[in-house]
C-alpha cells in the first residue's frame, strides 16, 4: 500500500502546481496509474484466495467491495459519456459536447422555455437556479440536487448567464454506476457483519467491556479609556434593527460583530459590545478614526506606514490612501510583485480600509425596505440613490435619519434616540414584515451572537486540558482519591462544554435555517462536539478520556476561531441544501474526532509504558469505529456528488487525501497480529494524524480544490 499512498500524494501536489487538467490527463488517466490500481484489486483477491476468507463473511464482503468499487471505476473511466449541453429559450437541443470536444447525438431534443434564479425570500441571494425545460413537448423542471433521469442519461443544472441561458452537465454512466453502487453495498454489508459478527477481532476485543456498546449509542493590562459610544442599551436596541447583510435578513447586532471583528480581530473591544463600537464609529467618528484597533501585519505594511505596532488607526492608513483606497493601485514601490506574501498583507488592510471607508460614505448598512410598483422588496443604505417610486414621507425619512440620530446623539437624549429606533424597526416591518425571520430566529441569531465572542473558551479549554492531560500522564498514584477527584472535575467540565456547544450548535441551526455543517469553522465546532459525546461515553471506563477530551475539544475550537474569525450565519449555497451534505460532514467529523482521540491516548501511552498494551486495546476498539465511519463519509460524499454532479469521483486532493487516510488506518487493522509491539502500534497512530491534518488543513488552506474551505 506504501507505493499507492506515494503516488496519491504526489498526485496532489502535482494538480497544485498544474492544475486539475494536468493531473487528470497525466496521473489519474495514464496506464500506469491504471495499472497500479489493478495491482490493487489483485492483492485484494490474493487475500481472500489464500486466506480463505469465506469462512470470514466479513473480511470476504470487505475485500471483495474494493474490487467491485476499482472494476465500477474502470467501467466509469471506459464506457460512461459525460459533457454539456447548452440551451438558449425557445431552441430545441439534441446533442451535447463531451469533454474532449465530440458531439453526442441524444435520442430526443430539450427546449429551454426559461431560467429562473429563486432567491432567498426578501433577498437577492440565490436559493436555487430551475432550468423550466421541455423534452418533446414534455415540461419538466431541472435544479440543484434535482436532477433528470431520461432515457439512461442525467441532467444536472451546471451554470447560466445574464441573458437567461443555461448550461446543463450531461452523464450517462449505467455501467460504472451500478457495478460501483453494489461495491457499496458489498462494503455496506461487511461493515455491519464487521461489528456483529462474534468471529470478528473487533468483537474479540470489546468482549466482556461495555465500550463497543457505548460507541454504538454514540487581560490584565494598563487602564485605558475606550473612545466615546452609545450607551449600552441604546447600542443594544440600534442592534435590534434589521439589515440586509451577506444576502440575508438578520439584525444589526449580527453585522456589528464582524465589522469589529474584521477591523481588530476580536468581536468586542476594550470591554464594549459589538454595537457599541459600530455605533461608536457612526456617531464619534473622529475619536474612533484616531484609535489604533485596526489589525494589520506584514513587514510591508509595517514599512508604508512607518511603525512596528500591530495596531493602527485609520487615520494613519487613510495617510496612506494611495496605497489601501479601492480606487486606486499602490505605487509600485509600495506593493511588492502580483500574488506574492506581502502583497496579501496589503490586500488585508486594504480591506479593512475600504470597510471604514464604506461606513462613512453610508454605504455599508442597508436598512431601509422599500417596495417597488410589483411589490418586490429591495434594501437601501443612508446614502444610497433611492428609487423613483419611493413615497415622499419614507424618502424624507431616509433621508433625515442619519441626520436626526447624530443631533440626539449630541444632545445626550439617549431615550429619544431609542425610540427613533423603535420607529425605524416599525417601518421595517410595515414594508417587509412578510420578508423578516422570526421572532425565534432572531433571538436565537442575538444569543449566539452574544455566547461567541472572543477566544477565551478555547484558550481555558486548552489549558485546562493540558494540566489534566499532565496530571493523568505524570501521576505516580493510579487509583489514589486526588487523581479520582481530577478526573471527575475534568469529566463535568467536558460535560459542561459540550452542553455549551450542543445550545451552539442548535441556536446556529435555528438562525441560519439549515444544519452548519457547511463550512471550516462548522466543521470544526462539530468536531470538538463529537469529541465531548465520544469522551461522555468513554470516562467510566477510562479515566485518560476527560483530560484527552477537553485537550482535544480546546484544540479544535481554537482552530475554528482563528480560521473562521467568528464567521457570519449565512444563507446555504444551492448545491449544499442537501441531507446527504448534512450525513457526510457529520460523518466525517466523527471519525476525525476519533482519530484525535486515538492519537492523544497514544501519546499519553508512550509516556505510561506500562499501561500501553491496556490502552492499545481502547486505541483498537475506537480504531474500528472510526474507519468505518471514515470510509461511510467517503461513500456518502461520493454519492452525493453523484446526485449533485454527476461524478462520483473526481481525484480532487480532498478526496484523495481522505482516500490515503483511510489506507493509512487500515494499516493496522489488517495487518493487527503482526504488530505485536504496543509501543510501536501506538507510535504508528500518533504519525498516522499527519494525514489527518493534511486532509483537514492541508487541503483546505494550502493544495485547494473544490472541497477547499475558502
Amino acid at each position: 500500500m506504501v507505493p499507492v499512498v506515494a503516488v496519491l500524494a504526489a498526485g496532489t501536489v502535482f494538480e497544485k502546481y498544474n492544475g486539475h487538467q494536468w493531473a487528470a490527463e497525466h496521473i489519474y488517466s495514464a496506464w500506469w496509474f491504471y495499472l497500479l490500481l489493478a495491482l490493487v484489486g489483485l492483492y485484494s483477491l490474493w487475500t481472500i484466495v489464500s486466506q480463505r476468507l469465506w469462512h470470514e463473511p466479513h473480511k470476504l464482503l470487505l475485500y471483495s467491495s474494493a474490487i467491485v468499487i476499482l472494476v465500477g471505476g474502470l467501467l466509469t473511466a471506459t464506457t460512461g459519456r459525460f459533457g454539456t449541453l447548452s440551451l438558449q429559450p425557445g431552441i430545441p437541443v439534441s446533442h451535447f459536447s463531451t469533454e474532449d470536444g465530440q458531439n453526442c447525438q441524444l435520442p430526443f431534443s430539450i427546449t429551454l422555455d426559461r431560467f429562473e434564479m429563486v432567491p432567498y425570500p426578501g433577498t437577492h441571494s440565490p436559493m436555487d437556479f430551475v432550468s423550466h425545460i421541455s423534452v418533446d413537448g414534455r415540461q419538466t423542471d431541472i435544479s440543484m440536487n434535482n436532477i433528470l433521469k431520461l432515457g439512461g442519461y442525467r441532467f444536472y443544472q451546471e451554470d447560466y448567464d445574464d441573458q437567461g441561458n443555461s448550461v446543463l452537465s450531461v452523464s450517462s454512466d449505467p455501467w460504472g454506476i451500478a457495478v460501483t453502487y453494489t461495491g457499496y453495498i458489498l462494503w455496506a454489508l461487511g461493515i455491519l457483519l464487521l461489528f456483529l459478527s462474534p468471529r470478528s477481532h473487533f468483537r474479540r476485543l470489546a468482549k466482556g467491556t461495555a465500550v463497543a456498546l457505548l460507541l454504538f449509542l454514540l487581560g490584565a493590562g494598563e487602564t485605558y479609556a475606550a473612545p466615546q459610544t452609545l450607551p449600552k442599551s441604546t447600542a443594544d436596541k440600534m442592534g435590534q434593527i434589521y439589515v440586509l447583510y451577506k444576502g440575508r435578513l438578520c439584525p444589526m447586532q449580527t453585522l456589528a460583530k464582524d465589522f469589529t471583528t474584521k477591523l481588530c480581530g476580536n468581536a468586542r473591544y476594550e470591554g464594549l459590545s459589538p454595537e457599541q463600537v459600530l455605533s461608536g464609529w457612526i456617531f464619534y467618528f473622529s475619536q474612533w478614526a484616531d484609535e489604533p484597533m485596526i489589525k494589520v501585519k506584514g513587514d510591508d505594511v509595517h514599512q508604508l506606514l512607518g511603525t512596528s505596532s500591530s495596531h493602527v488607526s485609520y487615520n494613519l492608513l487613510n495617510a496612506h490612501s494611495d496605497a489601501f483606497s479601492s480606487h486606486s493601485s499602490p505605487s509600485p514601490a509600495a506593493m511588492p510583485p502580483a500574488g506574492g506574501i506581502k502583497s496579501k498583507s496589503i490586500r488585508n488592510a486594504a480591506e479593512k480600509y475600504n470597510l471604514v471607508q464604506m461606513l462613512i460614505h453610508g454605504k455599508f448598512i442597508k436598512q431601509f425596505p422599500l417596495a417597488d410598483p410589483d411589490g418586490n422588496i429591495s434594501w437601501f443604505a443612508q446614502n444610497d440613490d433611492l428609487p423613483p417610486y419611493t413615497p415622499d414621507d419614507e424618502y424624507l425619512f431616509i433621508l433625515k435619519h442619519l441626520g436626526y440620530c447624530q443631533e440626539l446623539v449630541l444632545n445626550g437624549d439617549f431615550k429619544q434616540l431609542e425610540l427613533l429606533f423603535d420607529k425605524t424597526i416599525t417601518l421595517q416591518q410595515k414594508t417587509a414584515g412578510h420578508l423578516l425571520p422570526s421572532t425565534s430566529r432572531i433571538r436565537a441569531e442575538r444569543l449566539y451572537n452574544h455566547l461567541t465572542t472572543g477566544r477565551w473558551l478555547a484558550m481555558l479549554a486548552v489549558a485546562l486540558g493540558l494540566i489534566f492531560f499532565a496530571v493523568a500522564v505524570f501521576s505516580n498514584s493510579t487509583k489514589g482519591s486526588n487523581r479520582k477527584l481530577s478526573t471527575r472535575l475534568c469529566a463535568a467540565l467536558v460535560v459542561v462544554l459540550t452542553l455549551f456547544l450542543l445550545l451552539i450548535f442548535s441556536l446556529r441551526w435555528i438562525a441560519g435555517g439549515h444544519i452548519p455543517m457547511a463550512g471550516g469553522f462548522d466543521s470544526m465546532n462539530l468536531t470538538a462536539l463529537a469529541i465531548g459525546i465520544l469522551c461522555t461515553a468513554l470516562a467510566p471506563r477510562y479515566p485518560l478520556a476527560p483530560p484527552i477530551a477537553l485537550l482535544s475539544m480546546g484544540f479544535c475550537l481554537l482552530v475554528a476561531m482563528m480560521s473562521g474569525s467568528n464567521p457570519p450565519v449565512t444563507h446555504l449555497m444551492p448545491v449544499l441544501s442537501s441531507p446527504l451534505l448534512t450525513l457526510h460532514v457529520t460523518v466525517i467529523m466523527i471519525s476525525y474526532a476519533l482519530f484525535f482521540f486515538i492519537a492523544l491516548n497514544a501519546l499519553a501511552a508512550l509516556f505510561l509504558k506500562q499501561r500501553a498494551g491496556e490502552m492499545k486495546r481502547v486505541s483498537l476498539l475506537l480504531l474500528y469505529p472510526a474507519t468505518a465511519l471514515l470510509a461511510s463519509g467517503i461513500v456518502i460524499g461520493a454519492l452525493w456528488a453523484n446526485i449533485s454532479w454527476g461524478n462520483y469521483w473526481s481525484w480532487d486532493p480532498k478526496e484523495v487525501w481522505a482516500l490515503i487516510t483511510l489506507i493509512i488506518y487500515l494499516f493496522p487493522l489488517i495487518n493487527h497480529q503482526h504488530s505485536n509491539s504496543p509501543v510501536r502500534f501506538h507510535l504508528y497512530c500518533l504519525l498516522a494524524l499527519l494525514s489527518v491534518i493534511v486532509t483537514y488543513f492541508g487541503v483546505n488552506f494550502i493544495l485547494g480544490g473544490i472541497h477547499a474551505y475558502n
